[in-house]
């Protein structure tokens, strides 16, 4: 998922995410010069994208809506958005009352054609620009829209390198760019349930947020003063992996029965598919147990308030 970019992170490898549906990335560029943050407006695509140094991260793998939520203070100042590098005193995480609006979302209907499955993801990934710009702006920081591939074959091109698609590979975010490969989304297991795709969807745009936020860049400093693969770099990666779960839950729960395609149904399957999902199901140790991936998810889901998703500030045993 969505790390942070920057000269300072150069260098990065691939980062793996082990959802085992496909889970739609999304992308952003954001450059810093002469402390002017410049913005790169991107757009859907079917093209495939260039190639970059720095290495992002890839996916593997009934309760209440969310209630209305007050929108943040507007901390402009006169100053041009840019990152704040911080973690658990984010200010995401620090506005208490702060939450998603409650916006009908329109969705075409699913169907298991790579042409439909598309069009849901872009359709998805509107609704979730729509409900994350005006929080990110009203806290002055940046927002471009994210930009999505959709790559056929066995593999393909990305900053990151070449990707090959796979289970552990439905999925995959690199510097900002999105890609969903219709041959990693294992529609012999999940058929029509489109639920379980918009939650996978929102979780890697919460990635995006960290990223567009600067929560990405901290974490991955963390990660690599402590020496990727060691105890602590791997709780910090669980950390945002739990924390992009809760922001996923925050989307679901404020968009569920206001008008638009996302009805309860839809919520639900999305509710119970969380639990099958995590490191119990992967066999690795940077995504949180099954039952820490669900916990995080419904806990985004059920309040919508973005305080609840500082995983950052959770105890040891809440990220496990």
């Amino acid at each position: 998922m969505p790390e942070g970019g920057g000269s300072e992170l150069a260098g990065k490898r691939d980062r793996v995410h082990r959802l085992v549906v496909v889970a739609v990335c999304a992308a952003i560029i954001a450059a810093l010069a002469g402390g002017v943050v410049v913005l790169v407006d991107v757009l859907g695509s079917d093209e495939p994208a260039p190639t970059s140094q720095h290495a992002r991260d890839q996916d593997s793998g009934g309760a209440g809506g969310a209630a209305g939520a007050t929108r943040a203070p507007s901390e402009s100042n006169g100053k041009a958005p840019q990152k704040v590098i911080k973690l658990a005193d984010h200010p995401l995480m620090t506005k208490t009352g702060v939450g998603l609006p409650n916006n009908a979302c329109e969705l075409p209907e699913w169907e298991n054609s790579n042409k439909a499955a598309k069009r849901f993801f872009r359709a998805a990934t509107h609704c979730l620009d729509r409900a994350w710009e005006p929080v990110l702006r009203e806290l002055n920081l940046p927002f471009t829209p994210p930009r999505l591939y959709f790559p056929e074959g066995s593999s393909f091109q990305s900053d990151c390198g070449t990707i090959d698609v796979g289970i552990q590979t439905a999925a995959y975010y690199c510097e900002g760019e999105l890609f969903l490969p219709f041959a990693g989304l294992q529609l012999d297991q999940y058929q029509d349930n489109p639920g379980v795709y918009l939650a996978l969807i929102a979780h890697e745009y919460g990635h995006h947020v960290q990223e567009l936020a600067g929560i990405m860049d901290a974490a991955w400093r963390q990660i690599y003063q402590a020496g990727e693969g060691t105890p602590r770099a791997q709780e910090v990666s669980r950390r945002k992996e739990l924390q992009a779960q809760c922001f996923s839950g925050l989307f679901l729960g404020s968009h569920v029965d206001r008008g638009g395609s996302i009805d309860r149904q839809m919520y639900s399957r999305a509710w119970h598919d969380q639990e099958t999902r995590g490191d119990d199901t992967s066999g690795g140790h940077d995504h949180g147990s099954n039952a820490n991936y669900a916990k995080w998810w419904r806990k985004g889901a059920l309040d919508n308030r973005l305080s609840d998703c500082n995983t950052f500030a959770a105890s040891a045993d809440e990220v496990s």
